[in-house]
């Protein structure tokens, strides 16, 4: 009676087993396994993490950790080949497009915001920055409190419009807005002088004047008017291709390989020949030590 017993486990586990190892797919991971396409949402001027080059090719920091996160999803799905597909995204977009299914990765700069997570899903953190102002140097301005009743540019649908705006009203400094599709309008609208500042992250506004004609025209100031932590977005109540995204990264973060990619694009030459300068953050690496999250 009990060896009978212990066959009837025996044989409900292996068939639990069974179950579990043929679970269907879903979301994100089957939609790649029945098109064999994986689409990348990028930026067109979010220098240096997703942007054009002169082949008008998207490259930039994130583009290369969503290659990584591409390769692990070809390693779940056990894919020989995998086709990858680039979608151009702007901030009014970016968010639609992921929910709709048109891209599976949002492989740019953008803020994790609670917010935001009503509507979509993060991968961990990959770079920390803040809002600050681009400003032509001639202007004087040293703070946003020197805006008052002047003209600012600001992209839409950031969450540094929301930060500029509020401080206006709050404030009380009468600020003009300008709307632009994208920083590199943004930018031009600041270079042409049909506004006086561009409130952004300080990071893209550092990436901006590393490109521009005249960079030396240029300056990046003022204090943080706000916490800037960017993800790379995927859809949300997804979990089975979340863990993909978070494996792929914490790997790349245990190995130490992320502070190669990280040199590669704030400390080395870009490919337009300039470089940003800019070394990793303190928080920046401990976030980066937080998430490095063991198999």
């Amino acid at each position: 009676m009990i060896r009978k017993s212990l066959a009837a486990v025996a044989a409900l586990a292996l068939l639990a087993a069974g179950t579990a190892g043929a679970q269907e797919l879903t979301g994100t991971l089957k939609k790649i396994k029945d098109s064999g396409t994986i689409t990348i949402g990028y930026r067109e001027t979010s220098i240096p993490f997703s942007y054009l080059n002169e082949q008008q090719q998207p490259v930039g920091y994130s583009m290369d950790l969503c290659a990584v996160i591409v390769e692990e999803v070809k390693k779940e799905l056990n894919l020989a080949q995998l086709t990858v597909k680039y979608n151009p995204v702007t901030p009014q977009t970016r968010i639609p497009l992921m929910a709709n299914g048109t891209i599976d990765l949002e492989c740019g700069s953008t803020t994790n915001t609670l917010t935001r997570q009503k509507q979509v899903a993060y991968a961990p953190t990959t770079f920390i920055t803040g809002t600050k102002l681009l400003v032509k140097k001639s202007s004087k301005i040293r703070s946003y409190k020197d805006l008052k009743n002047k003209t600012v540019v600001v992209t839409q649908g950031t969450t540094n419009e929301r930060i500029i705006k509020a401080l206006s009203d709050k404030e009380n400094l009468n600020i003009k807005f300008l709307n632009a599709k994208d920083h590199g309008e943004s930018f031009l609208t600041v270079e042409s002088g049909r506004a006086v500042a561009f409130s952004m992250d300080d990071i893209l506004l550092y990436g901006l004047i590393a490109k521009a004609k005249k960079p030396k025209d240029f300056e990046v100031v003022g204090e943080f008017l706000s916490y800037d932590p960017y993800g790379i977005m995927f859809r949300k109540n997804d979990d089975d291709f979340g863990l993909v995204a978070r494996r792929a990264l914490a790997n790349l973060f245990r190995s130490g390989d992320i502070v190669k990619i990280y040199n590669k694009w704030f400390l080395e030459k870009l490919p337009s020949g300039q470089s940003m300068g800019v070394p990793m953050s303190p928080l920046l690496k401990a976030a980066i030590q937080l998430e490095a999250l063991p198999e």
